[in-house]
């Protein structure tokens, strides 16, 4: 009896550690992940932007994480703009959200570490084709590729001699369709033709406390049909995709790994100054970053926690909530994910001895969830 448990540990212990030594060997290339930026506005006043004019103390304490990134991608909310009308329909301009961020301040986003861009969501036309030309000038001009626009839908990115598509998506106007899954997968296909790695970014799904579940069906807001996130996610990975980031809701939701391929739901509001909401689960903050091998399969997560201090920035969370929130909701939502993907209480994300490396003979540790996830 002895002799098997000692035989059943070691066996434990091999498959173990041939699972680190495939995540070293495998792990190609590096994906970070946040959610939606808005880094202050002009509008309607001069008063919601940071201290001293300067939107890099909002930034900088995040900038170590991301620098560990091969991609690092983030979705822009909001016009670069400096003079411009407010295109976006206003009965009282005190009440309209709308967003329009310096120009100057444009530059801090490459200084953070981002090298690709979402720009399809509800607020890039709040500024009429002033703002909209402004924007994509700015980027342009950094050097950022950006995508989403349907006379933009994707764009390319080089890192460590791979090329990287990006395509984006929303349910909003002159942005790339979320609710066209085919044309969708036609995007994601013509790009896998040309790239060695697919990212697939859309702005979708109810948003706020009440939103934080993925309901696999399609999400109507104040009217507005936000699209079926979980049946689009999977449509573009069936056409090729390797990595999916979602934004939207302005909470962050579970994640996924399908067909061997991660999907985050919603990354939550990452860097959003002012007129945003920074209280409960509004305010958590994750930063995901994924390794995956050069066939584009996902071999391992971390989750970053950090949370928005209101008025100072983004920061990092000792309290590590946004984790446990990520990791509840997750198997809440894809109890099935509960024997797929381990997410630990440091944030660390991988498949258990990436079964197919698991003796056939040793079961897995039952994984404990909590079946009311946290809702403030």
């Amino acid at each position: 009896m002895r002799k098997k448990l000692v035989q059943i540990v070691l066996l434990c212990c091999f498959a173990t550690g041939s699972v680190l030594a495939q995540k070293a060997n495998e792990s190609v290339m590096s994906f970070i992940g946040v959610g939606d930026m808005m880094l202050g506005t002009h509008f309607p006043s001069e008063s919601y932007l940071p201290p001293d004019d300067d939107p890099w103390p909002l930034l900088k304490e995040t900038a170590s994480v991301l620098n560990t990134g091969d991609v690092v991608f983030g979705n822009l909310e909001g016009a670069f703009l400096d003079k411009g009308v407010v295109f976006k329909h206003c009965k009282d301009a005190t009440k309209c959200y709308a967003f329009k961020t310096p120009v100057r301040y444009a530059p801090v986003l490459k200084k953070a570490g981002f090298n690709v861009l979402n720009i399809a969501n509800n607020h890039i036309r709040d500024f009429g084709p002033a703002g909209l030309a402004s924007t994509k000038k700015a980027l342009t001009d950094l050097d950022i590729p950006f995508a989403g626009l349907i006379d933009k839908p994707c764009d390319t990115l080089r890192v460590n001699g791979k090329l990287i598509g990006l395509c984006g998506f929303s349910p909003n106007t002159g942005t790339v369709k979320i609710g066209d899954i085919p044309n969708a997968q036609s995007i994601v296909r013509a790009l896998k033709e040309t790239c060695d790695f697919v990212i697939v970014s859309f702005h979708g799904g109810a948003e706020g406390k009440k939103h934080q579940h993925v309901t696999r069906k399609d999400e109507i807001f104040y009217g507005e049909n936000r699209g079926n996130v979980y049946e689009f996610a999977h449509a573009v990975i069936d056409a090729g995709a390797d990595v999916v980031f979602g934004h939207g809701p302005h909470v962050t939701r579970s994640v996924e790994v399908y067909r061997d391929r991660f999907i985050a739901y919603s990354l939550g509001n990452f860097c959003t100054y002012s007129r945003f909401s920074l209280t409960g689960a509004n305010k958590l903050t994750p930063v995901i970053q994924v390794w995956t091998n050069d066939k584009g399969e996902f071999v391992r997560g971390q989750i970053h926690a950090f949370h928005q201090v209101k008025g100072a920035g983004t920061f990092p969370d000792p309290e590590k909530r946004v984790i446990y929130k990520i990791k509840d909701l997750t198997y809440y939502d894809f109890p099935e994910m509960r024997d797929q993907l381990v997410i630990d209480d440091n944030g660390e994300m991988f498949v258990p001895f990436r079964w197919k490396m698991t003796p056939k003979n040793i079961e897995l540790p039952e994984v404990i969830i909590n079946t009311n996830p946290i809702s403030k």
